[in-house]
């Protein structure tokens, strides 16, 4: 995958632009309040370097090392700090109860992977912290917005709700968008969005 991701990532500019994904951005008081965010699958780093830009102290995960390059481009840019690790995520040894807010942002996974991930970013929240996630769902395919065209790398609220039982799901929804990110994300597109807080236990 890591050679997919650079081939995307090796065209003229950002291939996502350089804007935070719009749901992100309208949650802008969840990054007033500070702390650390983990932005896993940060790509070319449009939403990690704007959490950097709120304030918060970001690490920024991917396994691209072409997108990670334009990533530190961007950061250096804007003039704020990042810390950037190239890895594989699927094999990285996730860190436990460290951060305040994840950011996943059409970070796709197969199903064999997928629920082991996404337990993997709860506990990677401090007790309270919050988990802030869309991805293309099942009925994204057809549409020439942008995503997988792998029906086992698509997921629903049902899904989501199944891979996050036992934190507190604030907001939970399967919506329909019209998407304007860069070269590669245009147009309607049909997502699932999630809010959701670890338990303070």
């Amino acid at each position: 995958m890591s050679q997919f991701w650079d081939d995307k990532f090796s065209r003229e500019g950002y291939s996502y632009g350089t804007k935070p994904n719009r749901f992100l951005a309208a949650k802008a008081e969840l990054a007033a309040k500070g702390g650390a965010a983990l932005v896993p699958g940060d790509g070319e780093g449009r939403n990690g370097v704007w959490l950097a830009e709120q304030g918060l102290e970001v690490w920024s995960v991917d396994s691209s090392a072409v997108g990670q390059a334009k990533a530190k481009r961007l950061a250096e840019e804007r003039r704020v700090p990042v810390r950037f690790e190239l890895t594989d995520l699927l094999r990285w040894d996730w860190p436990e109860a460290r951060f305040d807010l994840v950011a996943s942002i059409f970070f796709h996974l197969h199903s064999a992977d997928r629920p082991r991930i996404h337990r993997a970013m709860l506990r990677a929240l401090k007790p309270g912290g919050l988990l802030l996630l869309e991805a293309f769902r099942p009925q994204q395919l057809g549409l020439a917005s942008g995503g997988p065209k792998d029906l086992d790398l698509l997921y629903g609220a049902e899904t989501l709700a199944a891979d996050f039982a036992g934190a507190e799901i604030l907001e939970l929804a399967d919506v329909e968008i019209t998407l304007d990110e860069g070269v590669l994300h245009q147009g309607l597109a049909r997502t699932s969005r999630l809010l959701a807080r670890r338990s303070e236990v």
